[in-house]
């Protein structure tokens, strides 16, 4: 038993990921939520995105070293990215740029920002840098977003595109406890859509 304590606490991540994925597996067999009713998101096809360059070059060693560590890959949306929500049709257009899910570094071994969390993420930043979501036709108007109602967009988008309801809670609970850095940089810049 020593031996087994001395080993989870050496390796503790895999003892924190291994007890999450305990946890994560009991709440999905009894199904905490699973007839909970969301946000009927679906699309056709997945979103066509390009790397965007992470610009080292001629930084300096320092700030190069920086950009390394503590940066994170953006992406763009090479072409338009549509998608429903409660029947509505909604689209992200071509160059829009982000970051994927915000996986903090430390877990994106365990956790890419381009893997499961994807779709939602993508949506999500959409409605974190505007503060709403774009219908596809221009004609019906915006629908306007707060940051709790784009927080449980992502939330529900994702657990109804990868079925990992603790994954998705706990990251739904660290935009709750976190996001409002982002979301509110984004208020002070006011990016408009169509910009």
């Amino acid at each position: 038993m020593e031996l087994v304590l001395t080993l989870a606490m050496k390796f503790w991540q895999w003892t924190v990921l291994i007890a999450l994925i305990i946890i994560g597996f009991i709440i999905n067999l009894f199904g905490v939520d699973n007839k909970k009713e969301r946000i009927g998101f679906s699309y056709g096809k997945m979103p066509s995105m390009r790397p965007i360059k992470i610009p080292t070059a001629g930084k300096g060693f320092w700030s190069a070293i920086l950009m390394w560590l503590l940066g994170v890959r953006k992406w763009e949306i090479s072409e338009n990215f549509n998608y429903t929500l409660k029947g509505v049709e909604y689209t992200i257009p071509k160059g829009f740029q982000f970051d994927g899910a915000s996986v903090p570094k430390f877990l994106a071994t365990f956790l890419s920002p381009t893997g499961v969390l994807l779709i939602g993420g993508l949506v999500h930043d959409y409605a974190y840098k505007y503060a709403a979501l774009k219908p596809k036709n221009d004609k019906q108007p915006l629908l306007l977003l707060n940051q709790k109602q784009a927080d449980i967009i992502f939330r529900d988008i994702n657990i109804e595109q990868n079925g990992f309801h603790f994954l998705n809670y706990l990251a739904y609970w660290g935009l709750r406890i976190g996001g409002f850095v982002a979301w509110n940089g984004h208020r002070k810049r006011n990016a408009q859509i169509g910009e």
